[in-house]
Parts: C-alpha cells; sequence; structure tokens
C-alpha cells in the first residue's frame, strides 16, 4: 500500500479502536435529557452520556432527589445560621474543597454529593481523610478538561481518581464524560450567544453543579449565590470569595475581575444571569436576599 493509504488504514483502525473502548465502558450513543427535572420515580437514562463511575466505568443512574439543596461556596454563608435547614434537604451538593467541619451551623454537615474541579482534587488530598475517609456516603462528580482528564491516555487527575478508589474501596468517584462537558459548552452558547472557548471563558464549578442538580433534583434551593446585579451595587458588603478563607480575596472583586478579562476567565456574573433565567421557568429557589429584590 502507499504511504496515504497506509494513513488512511491507521486512521480507520484507530477510530474502530476508540468506538471499541467507549462501547466497553458504556457510553450510550444518544443526546442527553433536557434541563427539565425529571419526574418522581425514573431513571436517569441521560446519564449514561453524563459521567462513568471508577474504575469500573458505570454510568450514573439514580432515582430523582425530591428536594436538593445546592451550598455555595460563597463567604455569604458565613453567619447565615442555614446549617439545620440545608442538612433538612434530602440531597445536599456541595463545591471543590469547601468544608462542613467547624462551619456546621452556617453551611450544614451533611453532603450527598460534592462536584469538584480536577484543579481542585489536589486540594482535596491535603485532607483527604475528612473527604474520603468520613463521607464515604458522598458521590464524587469531577469534572475537566484536557489531558489531565483523559481516560485513554491516563491523564494525571484520572490516574490519582483511579489509586483513591483502590485506597478506599466502596468511595463513589464519577468523572464527566467528554461528550457532558461539550454539552455544557453548548448550554453556555445557546444561553449568552457566545462560544465559550471563543470568548475565552471558563465554566465554574458552579456551573456544572446546576446542571447537575437540573438533571438530579425536582426541586432546588440554592444557597449563598448572589444575584447577577448585586456586585454592580455600591452598598453590598464585603465578604470573602470563599466562606472558609476569611481574609482573603473578596467576592464582588474577584466576580467583577473575571468578568472584566478579555480572556482565560470564569464569567461569574453572566452565569448568575443565566440562572435567573432558569428560576423563571424551574423549581429553583435562591435563598440569598439579592434574588428577591429584582
Amino acid at each position: 500500500a502507499t504511504a496515504p493509504g497506509r494513513i488512511y488504514i491507521f486512521i480507520c483502525l484507530f477510530i474502530l479502536d476508540r468506538i471499541s473502548l467507549c462501547q466497553q465502558a458504556g457510553v450510550q450513543w444518544h443526546d442527553l435529557g433536557s434541563l427539565q427535572p425529571p419526574r418522581r420515580g425514573c431513571k436517569l437514562h441521560a446519564h449514561a452520556s453524563l459521567s462513568f463511575s471508577l474504575p469500573a466505568l458505570q454510568p450514573l443512574v439514580r432515582e430523582p432527589c425530591r428536594s436538593c439543596a445546592v451550598v455555595s461556596s460563597s463567604g455569604q454563608m458565613l453567619g447565615s445560621g442555614l446549617g439545620a435547614e440545608i442538612d433538612g434537604a434530602e440531597c445536599v451538593f456541595r463545591m471543590n474543597q469547601a468544608p462542613t467541619m467547624g462551619f456546621e451551623a452556617d453551611v450544614g454537615q451533611r453532603s450527598t454529593l460534592r462536584v469538584i474541579s480536577h484543579t481542585s482534587v489536589p486540594l482535596l488530598l491535603r485532607n483527604y481523610s475528612h473527604y474520603f475517609q468520613k463521607a464515604r456516603d458522598t458521590l464524587y462528580v469531577v469534572w475537566g478538561q484536557g489531558r489531565h482528564m483523559d481516560r485513554v491516555l491516563g491523564g494525571r487527575t484520572y490516574r490519582t481518581l483511579l489509586q483513591l478508589t483502590r485506597m478506599y474501596p466502596g468511595l463513589q468517584v464519577y468523572t464527566f464524560t467528554e461528550r457532558m462537558m461539550a454539552y455544557c459548552d453548548q448550554i453556555f452558547q445557546d444561553e449568552t450567544g457566545k462560544n465559550r472557548r471563543q470568548s475565552g471563558s471558563f465554566l465554574s464549578t458552579g456551573w456544572f453543579t446546576m446542571i447537575l442538580a437540573l438533571e438530579l433534583c425536582e426541586e432546588i434551593v440554592v444557597y449563598g449565590m448572589v444575584s447577577d446585579s448585586y456586585c454592580r451595587e455600591k452598598s453590598h458588603p464585603s465578604v470573602p470569595y470563599h466562606y472558609f478563607e476569611k481574609g482573603r480575596l473578596d467576592e464582588c472583586q474577584m466576580y467583577l475581575a473575571h468578568e472584566q478579562a478579555p480572556r482565560s476567565a470564569h464569567r461569574f456574573i453572566t452565569e448568575k444571569a443565566v440562572f435567573s433565567r432558569w428560576a423563571k421557568k424551574r423549581p429553583i429557589v435562591f435563598a440569598h436576599p439579592s434574588w428577591r429584590t429584582e
């Protein structure tokens, strides 16, 4: 065969190999469901394209939660006294390395599901006994793009997660599929009219958590998340970016700096404007007062 012919054969074999790997992993070749909340008692078959557990590569399929508390990592949670109310929800969603120990009165202590950026995995490992030894009833969903999360090539973060499941048998760890990552990008473009990559935007963990909550929950209450207009008001109080990092970055300064950056930035305020539109059509309630004044 000619050189071009050999290249063509190699490409075909490579594609067939990738399809075979995906089939072994249980990938379902269909589109994800809509963002409408599921009906009571249904199985979330759309999750076959959403995430896979480690190391068994099983799709995330579970009954929907009747009520969900999505707990922001914002400094707005300090002094809220909402811990008991949050723990009263059937399912409690948390983000990245946000701790509960020492903050129970304000953020509660239960964690049903924790959504984690691949960049935050090392931060959880610093206190692995708190996150992985004691919280065995928590389901972890890790999102990320690029080589660090690559299953076939064994990306760095992917290998770390595999090692964790060996250290703690029974630990429930899932990762977003590439299809789900593309789905989240498409929602951003559909809602804002901007291509995420071309506009130099990074989606936040809050974005992925809200989309996951809409797939898993019948009713959602979001705690500590401010509205899109909040940081543009002169009268807003200064709070830390994270409730567990007192005296560090100011939340609104962080939000505005990212919003104004031309590239390589989160669009926190843009995302909150999208959440506001969603809340008018879906069972989402924002507990922070800034949403009630609009």
